[in-house]
């Protein structure tokens, strides 16, 4: 471990199980307000990954010492109380935040009612690898200890009922909304864009904790979490990556072109191969490799940024995706929060040129993101960083009851509007299985 915090005494637990942490890290959940749970899957992981696609199997934060939650300022808060706390940070970024960065605004429906960022220092830090468990916390052994004897590696309640999820677009509204997108790309307004819609339900109880528990053993990607903000989950199966900050190392691995997986090994291979070839598919992701290049520029060193694995194939559980890694170091003028400033939202759920589409999405959008095409992860005390892209993923609103599945793909000038919807349902249809989830269209 190359980070440095003086005060967190840490203490170490051989041979633990991965399967009962997990699960009795989600049942302490429930007693708690303030909690995050980051998995790789890197026991159950694919064959091949992306470059430094794993820094942890598990990687938690449970309760809550100090927060910083902001609608205003919020980086250069972000800043100054990481700086003055000189400890490990978990939280999230909001999409919309970028209202902070670019002169933008969010008028659109919010059930959530997020705030822009929220970081807090947890009272116990968890480190899980190959087997081994690290503590970080200012309890004494005796403390620690009782927390860990006081997991409950019970089974998690079953979800059983049907919940039928609405869509706030119509299958012929959201085609019609492509169709006009495509019209703005047709005129050179934009190269390319993230455009999302939301599957909702009113006055439904779920537990959670269970609902990651069984999307997680079902999909087992490398960026998932399980994340409780006092009375809001986000319950995430991502695969893709934000950005990642080693030292002066700046990772960012934008994820553009899905498939599903075949039901036989020649199924997959010709779906893994029509992937690999897909002109559509490559142009999108070179679009957001230049717009990433770009965004990275403004931070690094000079010559620093590179492209590797551009426009790679990587199979998971149940989809391929293509994947690109994009590299930079770290320019001396420049710090952690600049990285982030410069950069987010992804371009990966935005579009090129970044601000244009951001616009664009404001205005053919019907719910306000929040949370959704945000970043889930954390800060270490060397000012290190990791942060997921907030895809895949179920948001729960536990005092409004209501449950929201966004997804989205990006719009180009070779977008089929039927295809377009097809493919956000082929993202969406393994958590709709897993999870006893049905549209009602």
């Amino acid at each position: 471990f190359f980070y440095y915090c003086i005060m967190r005494n840490i203490f170490k637990y051989e041979f633990f199980d991965e399967r009962k942490l997990l699960v009795g890290l989600l049942n302490a959940s429930k007693k708690e307000q303030f909690v995050s749970i980051l998995t790789s899957n890197s026991n159950k992981k694919a064959k091949s990954l992306p470059k430094e696609y794993v820094n942890y199997n598990i990687i938690a934060a449970v309760g809550c010492i100090s927060k910083i939650a902001s609608n205003k300022n919020s980086l250069k808060k972000m800043r100054k109380f990481a700086d003055s706390k000189n400890d490990w940070l978990f939280g999230y970024l909001s999409y919309d935040l970028k209202n902070e960065i670019e002169n933008l605004s969010s008028n659109n429906l919010d059930n959530f009612s997020v705030d822009n960022l929220c970081f807090f220092c947890p009272k116990y830090v968890l480190l899980y690898k190959n087997n081994h468990l690290e503590i970080h916390t200012y309890e004494y052994r005796e403390k620690c200890d009782n927390f860990i004897l006081n997991l409950k590696f019970d089974k998690l309640k079953i979800q059983q009922k049907s919940i039928s999820l609405k869509s706030r677009d119509s299958k012929v509204s959201y085609l019609n909304k492509i169709n006009k997108i495509m019209k703005h790309i047709k005129k050179g307004n934009i190269y390319e864009m993230n455009y999302c819609q939301e599957y909702f339900a009113d006055n439904v109880n779920i537990f959670p904790e269970t609902f990651f528990w069984h999307l997680n053993k079902k999909m087992e990607m490398p960026f998932s979490c399980f994340m409780k903000i006092k009375d809001k989950y986000i319950i995430s199966s991502s695969p893709e990556r934000y950005i990642k900050k080693t030292g002066d190392t700046i990772l960012s691995q934008p994820i553009k072109g899905t498939t599903a997986r075949g039901i036989n090994k020649l199924e997959d291979d010709k779906l893994k191969k029509m992937l690999i070839e897909s002109r559509k598919d490559i142009a999108e992701n070179i679009m957001i490799t230049d717009l990433v290049r770009n965004d990275l520029s403004i931070t690094a060193s000079k010559s620093s940024v590179k492209v590797d694995d551009l426009c790679s194939v990587f199979s998971f559980k149940r989809i391929h995706q293509m994947i690109t890694s994009i590299t930079s170091k770290l320019d001396d003028n420049f710090d952690y929060v600049d990285v982030i400033e410069s950069t987010f939202p992804m371009g990966s759920m935005t579009g090129a040129p970044k601000i244009k589409a951001m616009e664009l999405i404001e205005k053919f959008e019907t719910f306000k993101r929040g949370f959704f095409s945000g970043a889930v992860g954390y800060i270490n005390p060397n000012l290190d960083f990791d942060f997921n892209v907030i895809i895949r993923t179920i948001l729960y609103c536990f005092s409004k009851k209501y449950l929201s599945l966004p997804v989205g793909s990006a719009i180009t000038i070779n977008s089929d509007s039927i295809a377009e919807y097809e493919e956000c349902i082929v993202k969406i249809k393994p958590i709709l299985e897993i999870l006893n989830l049905h549209l009602n269209d």
